[in-house]
């Protein structure tokens, strides 16, 4: 008797662990969201903010308490961290395989994250061409001024067919090239300053152009897209990076702005979490803190 009583223990005990995980909205105890946002300053933030309708009237609504991740790094570790989270970040930091953006791996936590459908609509590469895909941006460099021969030498680069190539196997969207690449052979140092979502294309572009020219040292430093356009103002780097529109502010100062790419937003949640589709309205929502519960948008 002892047993069959121990037994219906046990089946009561994991019946209702079921229920309460169900009722939490399949989030591991917790229905709260936990919204993960960027600083301020970040064009990724900027941009996601704008296209979703979290900015209203030039303000941004994000909620008060949204915990404020640095770098599109930690954004990642966060959401991979904790089951209820919600957070975003750029498209081609989500996957190594570009024409299947959709899960990335973070070997760094062991742990996982998966990007939303925004509108029934998967966030890959393809889609941000193809513009079904609603949250996307671009990613912007700003110069100042005259460039040295190794800055020119590099943006030519970047917009060579290699170089889109390069920017094409990072998940990123091109925009057309110029042409086959001929470098100019010149030495010197090339500085590069600002957004961490254009970083990690940035610097494969940096990798790859250092082998075809020995000559030139190119140095990328990741900050954020207004650090990256007031340091290219103040004549403290060669390039500035910026995942957002260049403000008219900023051109106003002398920067001349050329795009390299077309990237999107991915919305992300912990692998998890049985949520796989929001509109963009209930995305404005959560981010807002107007819905603050899973349950509320399954």
């Amino acid at each position: 008797m002892k047993k069959i009583f121990k037994a219906i223990l046990a089946i009561g005990i994991i019946g209702a662990m079921a229920l309460g995980f169900a009722a939490c909205g399949g989030n591991g105890g917790s229905d709260t969201i936990a919204v993960i946002s960027r600083e301020e300053g970040s064009g990724t933030r900027g941009a996601f903010v704008e296209l979703t309708g979290v900015e209203v009237d030039k303000v941004d609504k994000t909620v008060v308490t949204a915990e404020i991740s640095s770098s599109t790094a930690v954004v990642m570790q966060t959401v991979a961290g904790n089951r209820a989270a919600i957070g975003y970040i750029s498209l081609g930091n989500v996957a190594s395989n570009p024409s299947a953006i959709g899960y990335a791996s973070l070997s760094a936590v062991g742990d996982t994250v998966k990007a939303v459908k925004v509108d029934g609509v998967e966030a890959t590469a393809d889609n941000v061409k193809n513009g079904t895909y609603p949250i996307c941006r671009p990613f912007n460099i700003a110069t100042k001024g005259d460039l040295s021969d190794a800055a020119k030498d590099f943006i030519a680069f970047i917009q060579s067919d290699e170089g889109q190539q390069v920017i094409t196997d990072k998940g990123c969207v091109s925009t057309g090239s110029t042409g086959a690449f001929t470098s100019g052979n010149p030495t010197g140092t090339v500085v590069i300053e600002g957004s961490s979502s254009v970083t990690p294309v940035m610097e494969k572009l940096a990798e790859a152009y250092m082998a075809l020219n020995s000559g030139v040292t190119v140095k990328v430093q990741q900050s954020d897209s207004s650090t990256g356009m007031t340091s290219a103002i103040e004549g403290l780097c060669d390039i500035g990076m910026a995942s957002r529109d260049v403000k008219d502010s900023e051109k106003e100062q002398g920067l001349e702005v050329t795009t390299i790419c077309m990237d999107g937003i991915a919305v992300v949640v912990n692998n998890d979490n049985t949520v796989d589709n929001l509109s963009l309205e209930q995305i404005r929502q959560i981010f807002t803190g107007e819905v603050t519960g899973w349950s509320a948008v399954k």
